[in-house]
């Protein structure tokens, strides 16, 4: 049994708000990311069915409509991209009630479940992405505040609300993650390969995604990367971080960034133990700039919003680290991992407002250091302080 939640999540308000307005909320979002726990802790009074059950996937397959009949109030069912068929009798139940609040329907798989979502259910749910603790949420379990460890634990709530002394919790994820969802996807009879890959994606945290790199440095063929890169995505376990460019074109087909939706699972594929490794890390200040855009995209997710993120680098070297698109306008942030403050931080973010006077917004620095001011009309943000990115 999963208790209630000691820990209140962001969503929360959200979620419940939907569910006045829509008769089915979907939520998304990794493994073991709390979807389970916040479905249930909202909807107590409602009946509750894990499509991971072999028993319970079995009578959904086989009979749908007897097994929907079981809930003519509705019910939150757990893992509903095992059984995607369900989703069009669903459809015709919520057509045929006409009422809102019916069904909770929660998916670690994206990809596919929204597809699903999409084609079945469009018009008729909400759809939330539930990423795991944002700092906000679990600031409260540590009383330390130093970047370093935040990045070395990540914000899966299994791990966080044990102190961060669940013992082979990031090495028992990973095989769990490539047991269960790399199979089901893929069907890989070289799990070992898929693992080496995995590795090597962790080593490019941060930096353009090199196809060809990474075929050559696996040995598999890059179409095969390219489907594997996928199922990643598909499974919440990377992300794509594209180009900013006015045209639309360009983003499609430009290089993105990739990074991990959490950054201990990231560490601890790394081989990174301990918060002095990390910071002596060639990979610290990617790890960094992965926390903190996983902390805006968390804090966008939280209050029912999609972000629209980017990073911004031209032909003479310009970059930006992340720049939000908002409102008509942009908003640049760069990601230092130094706590010492340095001019030299608004140089490209000085640039980019030129190059973008007339769309550009507030713009930041988030840096480790402990003081938080205003320099050359930038706002120079600690890592942790409140109001990580201005609004």
């Amino acid at each position: 049994m999963i208790l209630r939640m000691t820990i209140r999540r962001q969503i929360e308000e959200a979620v419940k708000t939907a569910m006045a307005y829509y008769p089915v909320v979907t939520i998304t979002g990794p493994r073991q990311s709390g979807k389970t726990t916040l479905a249930k802790a909202l909807f107590p009074d409602k009946p509750y069915r894990t499509l991971e059950d072999p028993d319970v996937r079995s009578f959904a397959e086989g009979d749908p409509r007897r097994f929907l009949s079981e809930f003519p109030d509705g019910a939150v069912l757990d893992e509903v991209q095992r059984v995607p068929d369900l989703l069009s009798y669903i459809q015709g139940i919520v057509d045929d009630k006409g009422k809102n609040g019916l069904f909770v329907l929660t998916g670690s798989s994206n990809l596919l479940l929204m597809k699903s979502v999409s084609q079945s259910l469009a018009g008729r749910s909400a759809v939330f992405t539930l990423l795991p603790f944002c700092l906000q949420e679990a600031a409260g379990l540590f009383e330390e505040s130093d970047a370093m460890a935040w990045i070395l634990r990540g914000g899966y709530p299994g791990f966080l609300v044990h102190r961060g002394k669940t013992p082979g919790f990031f090495a028992n994820y990973a095989a769990t993650y490539v047991e269960r969802d790399v199979h089901q996807l893929l069907r890989i009879k070289d799990a070992s390969r898929f693992v080496t890959f995995l590795k090597l994606v962790v080593g490019r945290i941060g930096s353009l995604l090199d196809v060809t790199s990474i075929s050559n440095d696996c040995g598999i063929s890059a179409k095969t990367v390219v489907e594997w890169l996928s199922v990643l995505q598909t499974s919440y376990i990377c992300f794509l971080l594209p180009p900013w460019f006015e045209n639309r074109g360009k983003r499609l087909v430009k290089s993105p960034k990739i990074y991990f939706y959490d950054t201990g699972l990231a560490c601890a594929l790394a081989g990174i133990k301990t918060a002095d490794q990390l910071r002596r890390d060639p990979l610290r200040g990617g790890l960094f700039e992965n926390f903190v855009i996983l902390e805006k995209m968390k804090n966008s997710f939280n209050s029912g919003e999609t972000p629209e993120l980017y990073f911004y680098r031209d032909s003479n070297g310009v970059e930006v680290d992340l720049v939000e698109h908002r409102g008509g306008k942009l908003f640049p942030t760069e990601i230092k991992s130094a706590g010492t403050f340095s001019p030299d931080f608004c140089k490209n973010i000085a640039k980019f407002s030129d190059r973008y006077a007339d769309k550009c917004g507030e713009k930041a620095v988030v840096y480790c250091g402990k003081d938080g001011f205003t320099f050359r009309g930038i706002e120079f943000r600690p890592f942790g302080s409140p109001g990580f990115f201005p609004r």
